[in-house]
């Protein structure tokens, strides 16, 4: 079976630094909030190019972290996409705020500018655009609509570490931004981890005492916070994948290029051709998704549906039976194929012969 993602082989791949550094945490017999913490902190603030960056519990956690860290109060409406992990809306609502839905360009896949002005109420107080996939959202038009409005931007770049805009990183336009190291991620943990970046100091504090009880230097709650800290076993292990991330995200492009070789007279959707992008999937646009999913599987090709439904369309979500056309096609037609280099490096010929098999077979060539 060739998997649609592994992240064991990723680790797999560098095993005996990781046991290295894990075993050096336990040597020191220091668990939270250590000196790996903090390495990878300035590390990955050194990466991005941004001047804070402050580990935390997971992807969820770092964006209602960012959010309230940044100023948004409980009862605001914050627009996003319904295009996106639930993980978006979820991370809203834990912030105190209401996720308010727009579509996405069918081209970029990303937040449409046009649909997020338009979507602007008296209760807007912040935007966050979702860097779907590893491409990079729209953020010139997006900083347009929020600076005219004067609304906070939180970026979500949990699927697009090291994706850049215009020859810049994501993750360094909004007020703050939030990143996800889940395994499957282009650098991911064995465990769930996250981290928000900011230029803004002030932003960069709340969030520190925000993740720890509230504390101040001494130890003493002056304000509100939670336990959602990153721990040292995960940012160990972090800061050996870190360095190897630019190689990695060179050789998913190399493989996209492939597959867009590949695949150039099958009647599919590509994704978009984006220089900036990273590549966390390579999801193609197929009708009878779910009859060409099933018959890769019968032929040894896992593949996924990033998303199969739309968040708006989700039961806890469902708000007047708002209607996103471009979100609600690609949630039925989108089908990621495998990226990740461990795998696809090996299989993408086999990998696109299994799916122009398919197509025949299912009656959409």
């Amino acid at each position: 079976m060739i998997p649609q993602a592994d992240p064991k082989r990723c680790f797999d791949a560098v095993r005996g630094e990781i046991e290295s550094a894990i075993q050096r945490v336990f040597d020191r017999g220091l668990f939270i909030l250590g000196p790996e913490t903090e390495a990878f902190e300035a590390e990955f603030a050194a990466f991005l190019d941004v001047r804070h960056a402050i580990g935390v519990s997971s992807g969820t956690d770092a964006v209602a972290l960012a959010l309230t860290a940044a100023g948004v109060n409980k009862g605001d409406e914050v627009i996003t996409v319904s295009m996106t992990a639930v993980a978006t809306a979820i991370a809203i609502e834990e912030a105190g705020c209401v996720p308010r839905f727009v579509d996405v360009d069918p081209a970029t896949r990303c937040m449409d500018p046009l649909a997020l002005a338009a979507a602007i109420g008296p209760r807007t107080a912040a935007i966050v655009p979702v860097h779907l996939h590893g491409f990079p959202a729209p953020m010139d038009a997006i900083l347009a609509v929020a600076r005219t409005k004067g609304l906070l931007i939180v970026e979500d770049c949990a699927q697009a570490h090291g994706a850049t805009y215009r020859g810049r990183r994501v993750g360094t336009f909004g007020h703050a931004a939030a990143f996800s190291f889940y395994p499957t991620k282009n650098i991911g943990a064995p465990g769930d981890a996250g981290a928000i970046v900011t230029g803004d100091a002030a932003i960069a504090e709340r969030v520190r005492r925000l993740r720890l009880y509230g504390w101040d230097d001494q130890r003493v709650t002056i304000g509100p916070g939670s336990n959602r800290r990153l721990d040292e076993l995960q940012a160990s292990v972090l800061r050996i994948l870190l360095p190897r991330l630019e190689a990695g995200n060179a050789e998913r492009r190399a493989l996209a290029a492939q597959y867009r070789n590949h695949l150039r007279n099958l009647k599919i959707d590509m994704p978009p051709d984006d220089e900036g992008a990273v590549y966390h999937q390579f999801a193609i646009g197929v009708d009878r998704r779910t009859a060409l999913q099933d018959y890769m599987l019968m032929q040894g090709v896992q593949t996924g549906a990033h998303y199969p439904v739309g968040v708006h369309q989700q039961p806890h979500f469902l708000n007047g039976g708002q209607v996103l056309p471009h979100t609600e096609r690609l949630a039925e037609r989108l089908l990621s194929l495998p990226i990740q280099p461990e795998i696809a490096r090996d299989h993408l010929p086999h990998i696109c012969r299994v799916l122009a098999e398919g197509l025949i077979r299912c009656g959409t060539s």
